[in-house]
Protein backbone atom coordinates (compact mmCIF):
# COMPACT_ATOMS: atom_id res chain seq x y z
CA UNK A 1 0.00 0.00 0.00
CA UNK A 2 1.74 3.43 -0.80
CA UNK A 3 2.05 6.09 1.76
CA UNK A 4 0.61 9.29 1.45
CA UNK A 5 1.30 13.35 1.60
CA UNK A 6 -0.08 16.05 2.97
CA UNK A 7 -0.54 19.33 1.62
CA UNK A 8 -3.24 22.06 2.06
CA UNK A 9 -3.94 24.73 -0.48
CA UNK A 10 -7.21 27.68 -0.37
CA UNK A 11 -10.09 26.72 -2.78
CA UNK A 12 -11.68 30.08 -1.88
CA UNK A 13 -9.14 33.07 -1.52
CA UNK A 14 -9.38 34.95 1.19
CA UNK A 15 -10.84 38.43 0.22
CA UNK A 16 -12.40 41.63 1.85
CA UNK A 17 -11.91 40.80 4.90
CA UNK A 18 -13.37 37.12 4.30
CA UNK A 19 -10.81 34.18 5.54
CA UNK A 20 -9.70 31.78 3.04
CA UNK A 21 -11.59 28.10 2.73
CA UNK A 22 -8.98 25.54 3.25
CA UNK A 23 -8.58 22.21 1.63
CA UNK A 24 -6.35 19.08 2.42
CA UNK A 25 -4.81 16.42 -0.55
CA UNK A 26 -3.61 13.81 0.44
CA UNK A 27 -1.40 12.65 -2.79
CA UNK A 28 -0.27 8.84 -2.82
CA UNK A 29 3.36 8.16 -3.02
CA UNK A 30 4.47 5.45 -5.50
CA UNK A 31 0.84 5.03 -6.98
CA UNK A 32 0.44 5.22 -11.08
CA UNK A 33 -0.25 8.46 -12.74
CA UNK A 34 -2.88 10.30 -12.47
CA UNK A 35 -4.80 8.36 -9.92
CA UNK A 36 -8.46 8.19 -9.80
CA UNK A 37 -9.98 11.67 -7.55
CA UNK A 38 -11.96 11.13 -4.71
CA UNK A 39 -13.80 14.69 -2.74
CA UNK A 40 -14.65 13.73 0.99
CA UNK A 41 -16.75 16.25 2.69
CA UNK A 42 -17.15 15.89 6.72
CA UNK A 43 -20.37 16.60 9.07
CA UNK A 44 -22.08 19.36 10.76
CA UNK A 45 -19.00 20.84 12.48
CA UNK A 46 -18.43 23.93 10.56
CA UNK A 47 -14.53 23.64 9.13
CA UNK A 48 -14.04 20.45 10.74
CA UNK A 49 -11.91 18.49 7.76
CA UNK A 50 -9.39 17.30 10.73
CA UNK A 51 -12.60 15.02 11.69
CA UNK A 52 -11.84 12.71 8.54
CA UNK A 53 -8.20 13.43 7.85
CA UNK A 54 -7.64 9.40 9.42
CA UNK A 55 -9.95 8.35 6.97
CA UNK A 56 -9.14 10.16 3.79
CA UNK A 57 -5.09 9.31 5.33
CA UNK A 58 -6.58 5.07 4.64
CA UNK A 59 -7.98 5.95 1.14
CA UNK A 60 -4.75 7.71 -0.09
CA UNK A 61 -2.94 4.84 0.97
CA UNK A 62 -4.75 2.45 -1.81
CA UNK A 63 -3.46 4.89 -4.55
CA UNK A 64 -5.97 7.54 -4.46
CA UNK A 65 -5.64 11.20 -4.85
CA UNK A 66 -8.27 12.20 -1.40
CA UNK A 67 -9.61 16.17 -0.93
CA UNK A 68 -10.65 17.26 2.12
CA UNK A 69 -12.18 20.60 2.13
CA UNK A 70 -13.80 22.75 5.47
CA UNK A 71 -17.34 23.88 4.98
CA UNK A 72 -19.16 25.35 7.46
CA UNK A 73 -22.99 24.28 7.61
CA UNK A 74 -23.70 27.18 9.69
CA UNK A 75 -23.31 29.88 6.82
CA UNK A 76 -26.81 31.74 5.67
CA UNK A 77 -26.57 29.40 2.42
CA UNK A 78 -26.11 25.94 5.00
CA UNK A 79 -22.58 25.85 3.26
CA UNK A 80 -23.63 24.79 -0.47
CA UNK A 81 -21.51 27.84 -1.67
CA UNK A 82 -18.92 26.10 0.17
CA UNK A 83 -19.49 22.35 -1.51
CA UNK A 84 -20.01 23.33 -5.10
CA UNK A 85 -16.86 25.76 -4.80
CA UNK A 86 -14.94 22.61 -3.42
CA UNK A 87 -16.40 20.34 -6.23
CA UNK A 88 -15.65 23.01 -9.13
CA UNK A 89 -11.79 23.35 -7.56
CA UNK A 90 -11.39 19.68 -7.84
CA UNK A 91 -13.03 19.43 -11.07
CA UNK A 92 -10.51 22.05 -12.48
CA UNK A 93 -7.33 21.18 -10.52
CA UNK A 94 -7.16 17.63 -9.66
CA UNK A 95 -4.56 17.24 -12.66
CA UNK A 96 -2.09 19.92 -11.13
CA UNK A 97 -1.91 17.10 -8.11
CA UNK A 98 -1.80 14.17 -10.11
CA UNK A 99 -5.59 12.92 -10.13
CA UNK A 100 -7.85 12.51 -12.55
CA UNK A 101 -10.80 14.83 -12.67
CA UNK A 102 -12.43 12.57 -14.93
CA UNK A 103 -12.84 9.56 -13.15
CA UNK A 104 -13.98 11.23 -9.56
CA UNK A 105 -15.66 10.32 -6.47
CA UNK A 106 -17.74 12.20 -4.41
CA UNK A 107 -18.12 10.84 -0.49
CA UNK A 108 -19.08 12.58 2.60
CA UNK A 109 -19.73 11.64 6.05
CA UNK A 110 -23.01 13.07 8.16
CA UNK A 111 -24.07 15.70 6.79
CA UNK A 112 -22.03 15.88 4.42
CA UNK A 113 -23.12 12.15 3.20
CA UNK A 114 -26.95 14.12 1.72
CA UNK A 115 -24.17 16.71 -0.10
CA UNK A 116 -22.12 13.76 -1.68
CA UNK A 117 -25.30 11.96 -2.84
CA UNK A 118 -27.29 14.76 -4.20
CA UNK A 119 -24.06 15.54 -6.68
CA UNK A 120 -25.88 12.29 -8.46
CA UNK A 121 -29.12 13.33 -8.45
CA UNK A 122 -29.13 16.59 -9.07
CA UNK A 123 -25.83 17.25 -11.31
CA UNK A 124 -27.92 20.32 -12.61
CA UNK A 125 -27.67 22.15 -9.44
CA UNK A 126 -24.33 21.52 -8.84
CA UNK A 127 -22.36 22.76 -12.06
CA UNK A 128 -23.21 19.80 -13.84
CA UNK A 129 -20.23 18.32 -12.84
CA UNK A 130 -21.44 14.57 -12.12
CA UNK A 131 -19.00 12.00 -10.38
CA UNK A 132 -18.08 8.64 -11.53
CA UNK A 133 -19.28 7.04 -7.77
CA UNK A 134 -20.97 8.70 -4.78
CA UNK A 135 -20.20 7.60 -0.92
CA UNK A 136 -23.10 8.37 1.69
CA UNK A 137 -21.39 7.27 5.07
CA UNK A 138 -23.84 7.42 7.67
CA UNK A 139 -26.51 9.57 6.33
CA UNK A 140 -29.65 11.05 6.47
CA UNK A 141 -31.60 11.26 2.64
CA UNK A 142 -34.59 12.58 3.70
CA UNK A 143 -33.74 15.87 4.62
CA UNK A 144 -32.32 18.87 1.75
CA UNK A 145 -28.77 17.98 0.97
CA UNK A 146 -26.56 20.83 1.48
CA UNK A 147 -25.32 20.58 -1.83
CA UNK A 148 -28.94 21.07 -3.81
CA UNK A 149 -31.42 22.30 -1.01
CA UNK A 150 -32.89 19.22 -2.37
CA UNK A 151 -34.02 16.38 -0.73
CA UNK A 152 -32.42 12.91 -2.15
CA UNK A 153 -35.52 10.73 -1.55
CA UNK A 154 -38.02 13.41 -3.18
CA UNK A 155 -35.21 13.35 -6.08
CA UNK A 156 -36.18 9.56 -6.62
CA UNK A 157 -39.51 9.61 -6.41
CA UNK A 158 -39.56 12.86 -8.97
CA UNK A 159 -37.69 10.38 -11.22
CA UNK A 160 -40.40 7.90 -11.30
CA UNK A 161 -43.10 9.77 -12.25
CA UNK A 162 -43.76 9.45 -15.55
CA UNK A 163 -45.14 12.89 -16.31
CA UNK A 164 -41.73 14.82 -15.19
CA UNK A 165 -39.61 16.35 -17.41
CA UNK A 166 -36.79 13.73 -18.13
CA UNK A 167 -34.25 16.89 -18.84
CA UNK A 168 -34.02 17.77 -15.45
CA UNK A 169 -35.18 14.62 -13.19
CA UNK A 170 -32.15 13.01 -11.01
CA UNK A 171 -29.11 11.84 -13.57
CA UNK A 172 -28.92 8.22 -13.81
CA UNK A 173 -26.44 5.78 -14.11
CA UNK A 174 -24.29 7.28 -11.23
CA UNK A 175 -23.29 3.98 -9.01
CA UNK A 176 -24.16 5.11 -4.97
CA UNK A 177 -22.25 3.44 -1.97
CA UNK A 178 -23.62 3.16 1.17
CA UNK A 179 -21.85 2.81 4.53
CA UNK A 180 -23.10 2.70 8.00
CA UNK A 181 -22.50 1.71 11.75
CA UNK A 182 -25.34 -0.30 13.02
CA UNK A 183 -24.40 1.26 16.60
CA UNK A 184 -25.01 4.50 15.20
CA UNK A 185 -26.78 6.48 17.65
CA UNK A 186 -26.43 10.19 15.67
CA UNK A 187 -28.16 8.95 12.69
CA UNK A 188 -29.57 5.29 12.77
CA UNK A 189 -28.42 2.45 10.44
CA UNK A 190 -32.22 1.99 9.21
CA UNK A 191 -32.04 5.71 7.22
CA UNK A 192 -29.59 4.17 5.17
CA UNK A 193 -31.31 0.68 4.56
CA UNK A 194 -34.49 2.37 3.50
CA UNK A 195 -32.48 5.00 1.08
CA UNK A 196 -30.71 1.97 -0.39
CA UNK A 197 -34.27 0.16 -0.57
CA UNK A 198 -35.65 2.83 -2.44
CA UNK A 199 -32.80 3.07 -4.99
CA UNK A 200 -32.85 -0.63 -5.29
CA UNK A 201 -37.15 -0.34 -5.93
CA UNK A 202 -35.54 2.20 -9.20
CA UNK A 203 -33.16 0.12 -10.53
CA UNK A 204 -30.26 2.12 -9.25
CA UNK A 205 -26.59 0.72 -8.65
CA UNK A 206 -26.44 0.59 -5.43
CA UNK A 207 -24.52 -0.90 -2.75
CA UNK A 208 -24.94 -0.94 1.59
CA UNK A 209 -22.05 -2.11 4.37
CA UNK A 210 -22.96 -1.94 7.42
CA UNK A 211 -20.13 -2.50 10.32
CA UNK A 212 -20.66 -2.51 13.79
CA UNK A 213 -19.29 0.57 14.93
CA UNK A 214 -20.68 4.25 15.71
CA UNK A 215 -21.51 7.92 13.88
CA UNK A 216 -17.74 8.54 14.64
CA UNK A 217 -15.83 5.05 14.38
CA UNK A 218 -17.16 4.37 10.93
CA UNK A 219 -14.84 7.35 9.73
CA UNK A 220 -11.95 5.90 12.30
CA UNK A 221 -12.80 8.71 14.29
CA UNK A 222 -14.16 9.27 18.46
CA UNK A 223 -16.45 11.43 19.35
CA UNK A 224 -14.69 13.59 22.49
CA UNK A 225 -17.39 15.27 24.80
CA UNK A 226 -14.70 17.48 26.32
CA UNK A 227 -13.23 18.85 22.95
CA UNK A 228 -17.37 18.89 21.36
CA UNK A 229 -15.14 17.36 18.28
CA UNK A 230 -13.98 14.23 16.75
CA UNK A 231 -10.39 12.98 17.57
CA UNK A 232 -8.61 9.96 15.95
CA UNK A 233 -9.96 6.66 16.90
CA UNK A 234 -7.79 4.41 18.88
CA UNK A 235 -10.57 1.89 19.81
CA UNK A 236 -10.18 -1.61 17.35
CA UNK A 237 -13.16 -1.83 16.15
CA UNK A 238 -13.67 1.48 15.13
CA UNK A 239 -10.33 1.19 13.39
CA UNK A 240 -11.26 -2.14 11.72
CA UNK A 241 -14.40 -0.31 10.66
CA UNK A 242 -13.02 2.90 9.12
CA UNK A 243 -10.57 0.83 7.34
CA UNK A 244 -13.10 -0.71 5.66
CA UNK A 245 -14.68 2.18 4.79
CA UNK A 246 -12.03 3.25 3.26
CA UNK A 247 -11.15 0.44 1.24
CA UNK A 248 -14.86 0.57 -0.04
CA UNK A 249 -13.68 4.27 -1.22
CA UNK A 250 -10.94 3.14 -2.76
CA UNK A 251 -12.63 0.64 -4.29
CA UNK A 252 -15.32 2.41 -5.78
CA UNK A 253 -12.34 4.95 -7.04
CA UNK A 254 -10.73 2.38 -8.22
CA UNK A 255 -13.48 0.72 -10.45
Amino acid sequence: MPTSSLSTVPYITAQDGVPAQLLDVYRPEGAPSPSPAVLLWHGSGPDTRFEVATLARETAGFGVTVFVPDWRPDALDGGRAHLLASLRYVHENAASFGADPGHLVVAGWSMGAGAAIGTALRPDLTGGVLPKVVVGIAGLYGRPARSTGSVPLEDLARDAAPSQNRASAPAAGVPVVLVHGTADAVIESGHSRAFHAALVERGGAVSLHESATDHAGVVMSAYDPALGTCVPATEPGALRAGRDTARLIARAALA
